[in-house]
């Protein structure tokens, strides 16, 4: 007998049937609504079926009543494909969208800011919904104007004509960073801010100097740069080597800065973390690639992207989006500690 302690057994998802039965989503949406003759073959739905049947997979009723939209996709915008956590965004929403029979078109358009050009002849007659991650809503007007619902993901809040917005508590984590430096004994400064001019690093910069705002002794000093490694690195070669004392912690917007900001170290014979600590932020493949590794801030952009289309989808069924920000969390490696006794 199960205790009242123990949590229930997760449901089977569509995703559980399409990995036993080693099918995409999409297959297992085509056999599950029966649309799947003359797209896949039989053995192909007989092996859905079967894993449907051994894992007691029933499916989401709520899916089954959404207002049949007329193309059934939906467009995903957003400032750069070479970026791997639009690409974790990505695929989080095509995971739900799969489930609920839907696709998306995955658009991108330059640093954010745009402006965004309708990739379709007609926007309004190729899609069902746009949802934009981390641009700016003035950026999507071409998209908008469409009358499209738009639901944005990491977007600054006063934005007006959306119709459900997904964010991270992005100034949460820029403060968990600060406040993990400043208890290791930190109190030089600079943040390495990446140049691009949207909300969600204008957020990063406010947090950074709301945090060591009252610190006694605390000094933080902002250092812009192109979002790359290089510029990165010569941003913060540039800042290591001024005048004065120099800074024991660089505070970086992103990843790849950081990377450029351990470059730079090692380049003025500095060592990381006992010369200058270094820390990123987004927790990309490339913060465990570097060495030390980098202590950052782990976002979880999969569960983003799930979550924005959920909203696309519930705002297309005529029901409230599920409100609230999702929590990030600094994760701690070996690019952090405490600053050098002589500082």
């Amino acid at each position: 007998m199960t205790s009242a302690s123990q949590p229930a057994p997760a449901r089977p998802t569509s995703r559980d049937v399409a990995r036993a039965a080693g099918v995409s989503q999409a297959t297992v949406s085509l056999v599950l609504g029966d649309k799947w003759r003359g797209r896949v073959s039989e053995a192909t739905a007989e092996r859905v079926r079967s894993a449907t049947q051994d894992l007691g997979y029933r499916p989401n009723l709520a899916a089954r009543s959404l207002r049949l939209g007329r193309t059934r996709t939906a467009l995903l915008v957003v400032p750069a494909l070479t970026n791997e956590f639009f690409a974790r965004v990505y695929t989080g929403a095509a995971a739900v969208a799969a489930e609920h029979g839907f696709g998306v078109v995955l658009y991108p358009s330059p640093d954010g800011t745009g402006p965004a050009r309708d990739p379709f002849a007609s926007a309004r007659a190729a899609l069902d919904g746009v949802i934009a991650s981390s641009m700016a809503a003035d950026a999507l007007a071409a998209l908008h104007g469409a009358d499209l619902p738009l639901v944005m993901l990491d977007s600054d809040p006063a934005d007006t004509g959306v119709a459900a917005r997904v964010n991270l508590d992005i100034a949460d984590g820029m403060r968990q960073v600060t406040d993990h430096l400043l208890t290791l004994g930190h109190r030089r400064f600079i943040h390495l801010a990446s140049a691009i001019d949207s909300w969600t690093f204008a957020v990063r910069a406010r947090a950074v100097h709301d945090a060591v705002q009252g610190v006694p002794g605390a000094v933080v000093r902002t250092v812009p740069a192109a979002l790359d490694v290089r510029a990165g690195r010569e941003a913060a070669e540039h800042a290591l080597a001024a005048p004065g004392p120099r800074p024991t912690a660089i505070i970086c917007d992103d990843d790849i800065l950081a990377a450029g900001a351990c470059k730079a170290a090692r380049r003025l014979g500095l060592r990381v973390p006992d010369d200058v600590s270094v820390t990123g932020f987004d927790d990309l493949a490339l913060a465990t690639a570097v060495e030390p590794e980098l202590t950052t801030v782990r976002l979880p952009a999969e569960q983003v992207g799930e979550r924005g289309m959920t909203a696309l989808l519930a705002v297309l069924d005529g029901r409230p989006a599920e409100p609230g920000s999702l929590p990030v969390h600094l994760v701690v490696r070996g690019s952090s500690a405490p600053p050098p006794r002589r500082s």
